[in-house]
């Protein structure tokens, strides 16, 4: 069976910065493979492309640039914060900010989004909520391991399959949620 929009495809993989021999990123192994509904939105959209139509046992190995991965870096995304939004009564909250945190915050919408402090200053916090992988070209190298028809349940919601970003580890590089 291959895979196709509406089967449920599972996979190892290792992810690396920039090409085969760059820092491994991710490495997902059959102990917890990567499972996800194809098509479904959930995946990057050249990542989901470099996987269409291999088969159950297939290996794959591929680069994204980082504008078909999670884009450039942008400049409007480092933004300065007014620092009192990150005290108590005065009091800068140094559990909370910190040079390197990632600290979850929300914008004028209600959006929900992470911002990494990268400096502390007297009136202003500076916080860049770039995506942790922009600007950085990925390669991957895997193998398919599972590739069935997606049941009803993982047809309907966002909570099937690999929904996940690349903040952290184990959590599915091929992931654009976060």
């Amino acid at each position: 069976m291959k895979i196709e929009n509406n089967r449920f495809a599972s996979l190892v993989y290792t992810l690396h910065e920039g090409d085969r021999d760059g820092r491994v990123i991710e490495t997902v192994e059959e102990t917890a493979p990567l499972g996800f509904v194809f098509g479904a939105g959930r995946l990057l959209p050249a990542f989901e492309a470099n996987l269409a139509g291999l088969e159950e046992g297939a290996s794959f190995e591929f680069s994204l640039p980082a504008v078909d991965a999670y884009g450039e870096l942008r400049e409007e995304m480092v933004i300065n914060l007014p620092r009192n939004i990150f005290e108590d009564e005065g009091v800068l909250r140094s559990e909370v900010c910190y040079v390197g945190n990632t600290v979850p915050m929300m914008d004028s919408q209600g959006n929900r989004m992470n911002g990494v402090v990268v400096e502390i200053g007297d009136a202003f916090v500076k916080m860049d909520f770039n995506h942790p992988l922009a600007g950085t070209d990925l390669h991957f190298a895997g193998k398919v391991v599972g590739v069935r028809e997606a049941t009803p349940e993982e047809l309907m919601g966002p909570s099937a399959g690999g929904c996940s970003s690349c903040g952290s580890k184990n959590s599915g590089c091929g992931g654009s949620c976060g």
